[in-house]
């Protein structure tokens, strides 16, 4: 297998980007972090998921419009154009560290779920035949991966759907069950705000965990047909839904069992579940937080890997991340990113039980981000653009100032939040070596002439 530099093949169809994107989104923020979050905020947590929402879906109409007017650039590469070598080498490495982070304690997830029925096997190792599982599935071309995909992330939509709907039966008394006055549940155990509003925005740091991978589809632009046309659609489809499958949910779990009740230990949908008397549908329910877990790992293994392959197009990452394999798909970020798994996997063997709620709190942080470079990069960018696109962010600019201002005031609330300590810690040391890493690289490139050669490659491009 020979180095070359081909173009990713633009294999995606429309309904594999909206499931791809959905994918990233559901996955182990809601089936197991809900229970972090009831925790923390108990019933009100559903407002803090409304208003994740609401910026999320800010973001993603901004992404939107700039796919539309560069139809061939992706996430990292529109904050190049916007802002240059340092913020793009930044935001991309955060991404790619994001992304890693994400993937991990999916697969690590997806081993607790196993537990359920083999709780004499370890967590390593169960996590560890996850990792074998989705890194395969990743070294299809990517028409192959888009497809597994859609069906992973069916199985969970379909789930979901049907959880909504057992639930509102049971909560209504159509379906008769073990649960007596479920409607108390909302009003008992501190009421609605058990730990009042200072509760629900402590919440925001796993919310934005659970909302982490709308973005992809920004990432997936240019491996998808007609990518202009397909966003708008995909984004304005994608963003209730994933508001629809977050909140009601939470609601029904708050509903049939007290919020103070939830574990941790096995996810809330299972416990929901298992304390109804239904039979079969606890181990049915757990079969599908399986797959959707491995669902969300799988997109991250994609995410990881096509950031790599973008930052080495823009000099920001070693050329050897342009390998192109015979499949079409970036092969050399695929094996670096299954090697930072089998890391995970390890840190699994080493602190099993402290592992996941860890690792969960840190791309919080990345994502706010992000989502913030996005929407700065809209700001820069929209005067630059040579015709208006059919598809705008609506009263810009006060919009996405707003965005901007409120994932801020989350990010510096976080950072000073004493329980947020380890993450905000490794945050703000990870954010200081990638700003000194960027200068390193661009000073050691322009001394060697790669960077005047990988910024030649891009702007052709841009």
């Amino acid at each position: 297998m020979e180095t070359n530099h081909q173009n990713l093949k633009k294999g995606l169809l429309p309904r594999h980007v909206q499931f791809i994107a959905l994918a990233g989104m559901i996955g182990t923020g809601i089936f197991k972090g809900s229970s972090d979050t009831l925790n923390i905020a108990g019933p009100s947590v559903v407002f803090a998921y409304l208003l994740g929402g609401l910026l999320l879906f800010i973001v993603m109409s901004a992404l939107a419009e700039m796919a539309i007017v560069y139809p061939n650039l992706n996430v990292q590469h529109l904050v190049y154009k916007a802002f240059g070598f340092h913020t793009s080498f930044v935001v991309g490495w955060l991404y790619w560290i994001n992304w890693i982070i994400v993937t991990i304690v999916e697969v690590l997830a997806a081993g607790s779920f196993l537990t359920y029925w083999f709780p004499s096997v370890p967590l390593w190792f169960l996590s560890f035949l996850c990792a074998v599982l989705i890194v395969g599935i990743n070294l299809f071309q990517v028409k192959y991966f888009g497809e597994i995909e859609f069906w992973f992330a069916g199985i969970k939509i379909i789930a979901l759907t049907a959880f909504i709907i057992l639930g509102f039966c049971i909560l209504s008394g159509i379906i008769p069950s073990n649960i007596n006055d479920p409607l108390s549940n909302y009003t008992e155990h501190g009421g609605f705000f058990p730990h009042g509003i200072d509760g629900m925005l402590s919440a925001f740091l796993v919310v934005m965990f659970s909302y982490g991978g709308a973005e992809l589809i920004g990432v997936a632009v240019t491996e998808t047909k007609d990518a202009e046309k397909v966003l708008p659609k995909v984004i304005k489809g994608t963003v209730w839904r994933v508001i629809l499958f977050y909140i009601l949910p939470i609601l029904i779990i708050c509903g049939l069992m007290p919020w103070n009740k939830v574990t941790g230990e096995e996810s809330p949908f299972v416990q929901v579940l298992s304390i109804t008397g239904l039979p079969g549908a606890a181990h049915i329910m757990n079969f599908v937080l399986l797959t959707a877990v491995l669902s969300a790992a799988n997109s991250g293994i994609y995410a990881t890997s096509r950031m790599l392959y973008s930052m080495a197009q823009s000099g920001e990452a070693p050329t050897r991340f342009l390998k192109i394999s015979k499949q079409g798909i970036p092969i050399n970020g695929i094996i670096v990113t299954a090697i930072c798994i089998l890391f995970g996997v390890f840190l699994a063997y080493m602190t099993p039980d402290q592992v996941i709620s860890y690792l969960m709190t840190i791309p919080g942080f990345t994502i706010l981000l992000l989502w913030v470079s996005i929407c700065l990069a809209q700001l820069k960018l929209r005067s630059q653009y040579k015709e208006k696109p059919f598809f705008q962010v609506k009263w810009f600019p006060y919009t996405t100032i707003l965005a901007i201002v409120s994932l801020l005031m989350i990010f510096i609330s976080f950072i000073f939040n004493k329980d947020n300590t380890i993450g905000s810690t490794v945050c703000l040391v990870t954010l200081v070596l990638l700003a000194t890493f960027s200068f390193m690289s661009k000073n050691r490139k322009e001394k060697s002439g790669e960077y005047n050669k990988g910024k030649k490659g891009l702007v052709q491009n841009l």
